[in-house]
């Protein structure tokens, strides 16, 4: 005989009950009965399904934040987080400038003596603007800067000592023999103002005369490459109103008014006064 198969008829009920059970639990989960409605009448639920439920429970992976785009609104940092840049002192003094006025020198210095530290002598400072760029020449001034100008006269020993970065001086006076040799390091000393040149007096055949000078308190003065404006030192507070005055007059009449545009003074540790000239 041949394989003979054999249904179990309770088996088989069994297995149609428990279809039948599992096919109502699905279709009660698709839809939802609507309050008024008969019994037996249903409604197909509107929402997430269990796929998209799932998706919500689980959790949500972590993106970097990407960095904000200029001119958007950036949240102001806790007054703990903010540091005052000037001191309290400072900020008191900057209160009672007139940013609008002109001061004398008289006045001006009055107010920097308010701020005046005693740890240190503060040198004073003059800020020029001028009409034009390339306003330049050269001046001693009649009290000096009260700073020690350093000054070189360059020599293959100095190059060398220059090539290893090594630069000790304010001022590198040379021979007109030894520009071809400096040429090797102009890359160093040009961005520096260090460069010897002949509008500035620091080359010359007889470069021990022109060190002197130096040393003695004369300085350069010259506008920015680009911008119409020079900084200059015109001595320390110490020198007192006098000295200074007459350091401020001799560097105005060397420059000359017609080139003048502003005059802003000031000293180390002080705010900006602009100044009559």
């Amino acid at each position: 005989m041949g394989k003979i198969r054999v249904k179990t008829f309770g088996d088989q009920e069994l297995e149609q009950k428990q279809k039948e059970e599992a096919k109502k639990r699905k279709e009660a989960k698709k839809t939802v009965k609507a309050p008024g409605m008969k019994g037996g009448e249903r409604v197909v639920a509107v929402g997430p399904s269990e796929e998209e439920l799932e998706a919500l429970e689980k959790p949500a992976v972590k993106t970097e934040e990407t960095p904000k785009e200029p001119g958007k609104e950036v949240k102001p940092k806790k007054e703990k987080e903010q540091q005052a840049f000037h001191s309290q002192k400072y900020q008191t003094l900057s209160d009672q400038i007139d940013k609008t006025k002109t001061y004398t020198i008289k006045e001006a210095f009055e107010l920097l003596e308010k701020l005046q530290r005693k740890s240190f002598d503060e040198t004073v400072e003059l800020h020029i603007n001028t009409t034009s760029i390339g306003v330049s020449g050269q001046i001693t001034l009649p009290h000096g800067t009260g700073k020690k100008t350093r000054v070189a006269i360059a020599d293959e020993k100095l190059i060398a000592e220059i090539e290893k970065g090594l630069i000790n001086f304010d001022v590198l006076v040379a021979e007109p023999t030894m520009m071809v040799k400096l040429a090797k390091v102009a890359k160093i000393l040009g961005p520096r103002g260090l460069m010897p040149n002949p509008k500035n007096g620091t080359i010359s055949p007889k470069p021990e005369e022109v060190a002197k000078k130096f040393e003695g308190g004369q300085i350069n003065f010259k506008t920015e490459l680009k911008t119409p404006i020079m900084h200059l030192t015109v001595g320390k507070m110490s020198f007192g109103l006098v000295k200074l005055s007459e350091n401020i007059d001799a560097l105005i009449t060397a420059i000359k008014k017609p080139n003048i545009v502003n005059v802003t003074l000031k000293s180390t540790m002080s705010p900006g006064l602009k100044l009559k000239i």
